[in-house]
């Protein structure tokens, strides 16, 4: 692992098609003392060349879309999925919606861009086509009341440029194929579709020559869509959208690709925008009169070299980017940019056809889909297939070789100031219990325990294993006080352990700020109160909790108990450790990530009272032991207690099978298979990856208890009710039996 410490701190706001290409630069040939950051409300890029085909059925939906999470491991960037709302670049920050800001040295901005003006009426009627993900959930809706619908339906394409004829195109071939599949059987009329392409100007594809707009006119008439043109739309009711010169046209459905729109927060935040708002940039594509902020893509506007937007110019500005960054980042000089005038462009009619446009010239055809198909693919293989990084071919500079030689013991501590500015930019609150916390400078925290109640106590700590510390600060918290709730108990205060990488103090201040305010945000939930903790520098980022807290001694939850004949309850899928794992390979993608992730910053408090309703006997948090060793941990030998687990009713995250059967697994894994003593199985159940991850450890796993079996579904059922819907009864305790029997 390169130890050079960050000198600039390089973050990526947004995940269009040139930062993909910034992210493949990088990790191809890093840059020392440069810490990569992007900020993407998507972890997956839609590529705008293959979007058609995806509606039209032509490609899967991961075929048309690249995955940031391993491409950012790849290039070993810090990938926060989150929305940027605002920017302050006096302070060099970026405001985000859920997170502290982040701060940068140099700033590049690629979120492209959505459709522009929307009309009185339109919140409920109109779908825009940007953001893609929300379009294509709402696509799968149309597609369903297609399929289950007996009336006619007019759909309607607001916009005729490139991107609204394909739309328009790709929508009615599939449609019309979902429809011939739903009534083949049946030998029923198909059901009535008609499609309304509508645009404010007076032709469709007014930026292609009058060849292309000739050919693709004959290719709307010959699949009956009819064309209406010069229609500004000015308003949108629940039956038809209407004219500013009093013409109506009745549609069931409105899809918009109007010409791009820019979003309010870059002109707000001060950089030079052009009359639509968006970013002016110079040749280097570089900001206006700010130097160390640039854009590409839609969000661009090029002062030198004017052009339309379009996916292939975010994609040509890439390398340039790239390279402008890294000379930014050395303090040389940028170099200029100057695209071709003329560009390819390939538009689709959804039935695998396609008319190639260029300056003066059109040519159509089956082969020119074929070519537009194989010109994408290739383009998304350099995305999916991430070439060996090669070695890095610069030294660390003599200052940054004495930056790491740090000290030890308590000369390794963050200094004091670091703390106070991080804690005052995170105010954590107080209660009344706590007589001594952050709020009082002391030695040590005091806390008042209610009267009656016995004080719980618990700690756990682990190096980080995903690149956001606001996330880390999150499922750390969660993970904490886990074992808390685990007991029935209530937490009432808890310490913080950090160790932060080596860095400039702003950098470990902000990094802390991260950290905490994430764990803040679930530990304010649980009503407990940081009041105090240890922080020190080290090579990897690595954070934990103690976690004190109370419970009535009639209500204290132990993890052995169990009776027989009880129902095992499993609240949270497995495979945590896998996904991880595969992560730091960059193998695994950002969907399944994603799902893991929310489950691990999910509460286990509402779980925990549910489990006390019902009557829990005995129940435990699955962590580093995994499934098979914490379950082991609740029976009794001595008392001859055994557990019958079903396999093919544990919860698994997506990804965590496919990832076990290429053989990937977590380092801890071969330990907990020590448990495997304990175990009895068929060969080919212990053959299947879903018994390897009977002993995958978890971070921040699921609550595994055992209740009555009259209590069982009850338990099931609100558990899933408040939230946790993989909860399922895994298994049941058996006496008599030796050790854990696995069945199918």
């Amino acid at each position: 692992m390169d130890q050079t410490p960050v000198k600039t701190d390089i973050v990526l706001v947004g995940g269009g098609h040139a930062h993909v290409e910034v992210l493949r630069r990088f990790g191809m040939r890093p840059e020392p003392g440069v810490r990569l950051t992007m900020i993407s409300r998507e972890t997956l890029t839609p590529y705008s060349g293959m979007l058609p085909g995806l509606i039209a059925g032509h490609y899967s939906h991961a075929e048309a879309h690249i995955d940031l999470a391993p491409l950012a491991s790849f290039a070993n960037a810090r990938l926060y999925h989150d929305e940027v709302i605002g920017l302050d670049l006096l302070t060099r920050q970026i405001e985000c919606r859920n997170r502290p800001p982040v701060r940068f040295d140099l700033l590049s901005i690629d979120t492209g861009s959505a459709p522009s003006r929307l009309v009185s009426g339109a919140e409920h009627r109109i779908v825009p086509v940007k953001p893609v993900s929300h379009f294509y959930a709402h696509w799968q809706k149309l597609r369903e009341r297609v399929r289950t619908s007996n009336k006619p339906l007019s759909i309607g394409v607001v916009g005729a440029g490139a991107g609204g004829v394909e739309l328009l195109m790709a929508v009615r071939h599939r449609l019309l194929q979902d429809v011939r599949e739903r009534d083949a059987s049946a030998r029923t009329p198909i059901l009535p579709l008609s499609f309304e392409l509508i645009t404010s100007s007076a032709s469709i594809l007014p930026s292609h020559n009058r060849r292309v707009r000739a050919r693709y006119h004959a290719a709307l008439a010959q699949a009956n869509v009819r064309v209406t043109t010069a229609f500004e739309v000015a308003t949108v009711s629940d039956t038809d959208i209407n004219a500013a010169d009093g013409r109506s046209i009745e549609l069931d459905e409105v899809l918009w690709v109007t010409t791009a729109a820019a979003p309010a927060w870059p002109r707000e935040s001060g950089l030079a925008t052009d009359e639509a708002g968006f970013i002016r940039v110079d040749s280097c594509l570089q900001a206006d009169a700010f130097p160390g902020v640039f854009a590409a893509g839609d969000i661009a506007s090029v002062d030198t070299y004017p052009r339309p937007k379009s996916g292939v110019f975010a994609v040509r500005q890439g390398p340039p980017l790239a390279e402008n960054l890294r000379r930014a980042s050395r303090g040389q000089p940028l170099k200029p940019y100057h695209p071709q005038r003329h560009f390819l462009s390939l538009i689709s009619t959804g039935d695998q056809f396609a008319v190639a446009s260029r300056g003066p010239f059109a040519l159509a055809g089956h082969w020119v889909w074929r070519w537009k198909d194989f010109i994408d693919r290739r383009f998304m293989e350099r995305y999916a297939d991430l070439p060996q990084m090669e070695a890095d071919p610069h030294q660390a500079d003599d200052d940054a070789l004495l930056d790491t030689m740090r000290c030890g013991g308590c000369g390794s501590k963050i200094g004091a100031e670091i703390l106070h500015e991080a804690l005052t930019a995170l105010a954590p609150p107080g209660r009344e219990d706590v007589l001594i916390g952050l709020q009082q400078a002391d030695d040590a925290a005091v806390v008042r325990v209610p009267a009656g109640h016995l004080a719980v106590h618990t700690v756990d700590a682990f190096k980080s294993f995903i690149d956001d510390p606001w996330m880390l600060g999150r499922v750390g918290a969660v993970h904490g006080l886990s074992d808390i709730y685990a007991m029935g108990a209530t937490p009432q205060t808890a310490l913080a352990i950090v160790t932060l990488p080596y860095g400039s103090t702003e950098r470990m201040r902000d990094d802390l700020v991260q950290i905490m305010r994430g764990a803040l945000d679930i530990l304010n939930e649980a009503n407990t109160i940081l009041v105090g903790g240890h922080t020190g520098e080290g090579s990897e980022l690595a954070l934990g909790f103690a976690i004190n807290g109370h419970v009535a001694e009639d209500q204290l939850v132990r993890k052995r108990g169990v009776h027989d004949g009880d129902a095992i309850i499993l609240t949270q899928a497995l495979g945590s450790g896998v996904l991880f794992a595969a992560a730091m390979r960059a193998q695994a993608k950002a969907l399944w990530l994603d799902e893991a992730l929310a489950a691990m910053s999910t509460s286990k408090a509402a779980a925990a009272n549910c489990f006390a309703i019902h009557d829990v006997h005995a129940m435990t948090d699955v962590t580093g032991f995994g499934l098979v060793g914490h379950l082991h941990e609740m029976l009794d030998d001595h008392a001859q207690q055994g557990a019958e687990l079903s396999i093919s009713r544990l919860p698994i995250y997506l990804g965590a099978e496919e990832l076990v059967a290429g053989d990937i697994l977590s380092s801890l894994h071969s330990e907990n298979r020590r448990a495997e003593r304990f175990v009895t199985a068929a060969s080919q159940i212990m053959l299947s990856p879903r018994y390897q991850l009977a002993f995958d450890p978890q971070t921040a796993g699921g609550l595994l208890a055992t209740v009555p079996e009259s209590q069982a579904q009850s338990c099931v059922a609100s558990l899933r009710n408040l939230g946790y819907q993989d909860s399922v009864v895994i298994g049941h305790v058996r006496n008599g039996l030796n050790g854990i029997h696995l069945c199918e």
